[in-house]
């Protein structure tokens, strides 16, 4: 295999490639695409953990960006159509100045699931297993959607079902430089799919937007966005959107490839992904006591 990449990589009419590989073997080769002078976009999470990230950041940063290579992390969520749209309502002051949040993910995991059955997954070499794995997609939703940035965290982890190790469960506080604060619950340990649950509502001073993924009538699965604005006489306004967000990311990078525009597009950024796995990070660590969300970024 490492022959044939070499090979791949020298060749000159390959300007970009996508890195879709286990978690812990994606950074070295990030950095081999990198080095062979090729634009990459590789799938999230952008490392197993902030320091690691923060390493390949750095490196990426000073050793190939002034080179004009492009890098980007492939987080769909940020570019989800209904995402998006949640985030310019709520940036835009629609339901007033963010008061507090509430974002809950439950998911029913099933030994005999595809998202189970594959080695990497079934026994992780990295923090949280699917926490991290698939909960950076919510992280990256708040990212996208709150209009300040996550200053502390201060949750629990724990463990329900012994084949999700080492961890399935994480509740915790989160505050945000604003001084707004929520709560994300994110859980692989639904007792069955009834429990499942995928939603996040933003409350403000004038109204609140929630924001759910789900199938429409058709059967068709992407995000309802709702917002309910007014105090005294509340309008509310739903509108559903259909998922595609992973073909806008993959359309995103290469159309900034093509055009060589390093700078053109802010999704996907790389400190973006790192603060996605800083949250998830300070959730398994915590222990219930506040993790300064910045001191983890700039110091691991």
């Amino acid at each position: 295999m490492g022959s044939r990449l070499d090979e791949l990589l020298a060749r000159s009419d390959i300007q970009a490639v996508i890195v879709v590989l286990p978690l812990g073997q994606q950074p070295e080769i990030v950095i081999k695409a990198l080095k062979a002078g090729k634009h990459v976009l590789s799938e999230k999470p952008v490392a197993k953990d902030v320091k690691a990230a923060l390493e390949l950041i750095k490196t990426y940063e000073t050793e190939y960006k002034p080179k004009g290579l492009i890098w980007r992390v492939a987080e769909n969520c940020e570019c989800e159509p209904g995402i998006r749209a949640a985030a310019e309502s709520i940036h835009s002051g629609k339901i007033g100045k963010v008061a507090f949040f509430r974002l809950s993910v439950v998911n029913y995991t099933d030994q005999e699931s595809k998202w189970y059955k594959t080695s990497w997954r079934t026994v992780p070499d990295y923090q949280g297993g699917f926490l991290l794995d698939s909960g950076v997609h919510s992280m990256a939703v708040l990212r996208t959607i709150l209009p300040s940035p996550v200053a502390s965290v201060s949750g629990h982890a724990s463990l329900t079902k012994p084949y999700l190790l080492p961890h399935d469960s994480i509740q915790s506080v989160v505050a945000l430089d604003s001084g707004a604060h929520g709560l994300v619950e994110l859980s692989f340990a639904a007792p069955s799919p009834a429990r499942g649950e995928s939603f996040t509502v933003v409350t403000g001073t004038e109204g609140f937007l929630e924001l759910t993924f789900d199938k429409n009538e058709a059967g068709v699965y992407g995000w309802i966005v709702k917002t309910v604005v007014g105090t005294k006489d509340p309008k509310e306004e739903k509108q559903f959107y259909k998922m595609q967000g992973v073909e806008n990311e993959i359309g995103l990078f290469v159309q900034a490839v093509l055009k060589g525009e390093q700078n053109a597009v802010t999704i996907g950024e790389p400190r973006g992904a790192l603060r996605d796995v800083a949250l998830i990070q300070a959730g398994l660590t915590s222990g219930g006591a506040p993790v300064d969300i910045k001191k983890l970024v700039e110091e691991a």
